[in-house]
């Protein structure tokens, strides 16, 4: 693949689970990352947040402007000192193996989702620029002029063209509103983010953890299908990868998703 310029962008990629993979280049330990969060709990560390920030976009050939300083301190310090609260679900079945879960079927109830479609060269710099914009509206960026607190995962839904398994480079990245939103969501400033109430859904979901970038989807894609055993139940060409660690973090937790047919 081509060197490529930095993108303007920040700091996201969009979990059975895998032995742990080696940190990425820019990547940073969850001991650095606990210990920056204790510093923006205590508002010291908006520089030294930043600085690891852009150390760890440069490692993925993205650029974290400064204006991204105050978001990325507001984030770290609520997130260090509140619980993620998570998208629910209900586990309707799951497959196992010596005791292992290979992947659960869940059901996911109908809920708002703030929403913003990227298209970028590569599939890390459409998701960094993604998530960056949706950080902001949950950094006081919208008309309540709050911040709105984290949920997890975030979800980044991908797409494969009709003649190959190639990932399309248009992607959409989403964040589910916390339970007390959902009835009145903020209206982001960003013209960008459209908030969706999405349907009930079905889905396969599969555990692993490390980098998401084109190769680890691929293979992911790859892995979930063989386990299904054939093509019926679910859509073929639109999958979702659903994050639930710091994007920071050299080793994150995610989940491939695979939607059910209608």
């Amino acid at each position: 693949m081509q060197s490529e310029a930095p993108s303007r962008c920040g700091l996201s990629r969009a979990g059975g689970e895998e032995e742990e993979e080696a940190a990425p280049p820019g990547g940073i330990t969850l001991e650095e990352l606990e210990r920056l969060g204790e510093e923006a709990a205590e508002g010291l560390a908006e520089e030294r947040l930043l600085g690891f920030w852009q150390r760890v976009g440069r490692g993925h050939r993205v650029d974290v402007p400064p204006d991204m300083a105050q978001p990325i301190q507001q984030l770290t310090r609520n997130n260090h000192s509140r619980e993620k609260e998570s998208v629910p679900f209900t586990v309707m079945s799951r497959k196992e193996k010596l005791g292992k879960v290979l992947y659960e079927r869940r059901h996911y109830g109908k809920g708002k989702w703030a929403c913003v479609k990227v298209k970028e060269p590569q599939y890390e710099q459409s998701v960094c620029l993604g998530f960056m914009k949706i950080m902001r509206y949950i950094c006081e960026q919208n008309s309540a002029g709050l911040y709105l607190g984290m949920t997890v995962p975030i979800v980044t839904i991908i797409h494969t063209s009709e003649s190959s398994s190639d990932l399309t480079s248009l992607v959409t990245v989403a964040y589910y509103l916390p339970g007390e939103l959902q009835d009145q969501p903020p209206v982001p400033y960003d013209p960008d983010i459209v908030i969706e109430e999405w349907p009930p859904a079905v889905v396969y979901a599969r555990g692993f953890r490390g980098v998401t970038n084109e190769d680890s989807i691929a293979r992911e894609i790859n892995l979930l299908a063989e386990l299904l055993e054939g093509p019926e139940p679910y859509l073929q060409d639109t999958f979702v990868v659903a994050v639930y660690t710091n994007p920071a973090a050299a080793n994150r937790r995610n989940e491939m998703w695979f939607l059910e047919r209608p």
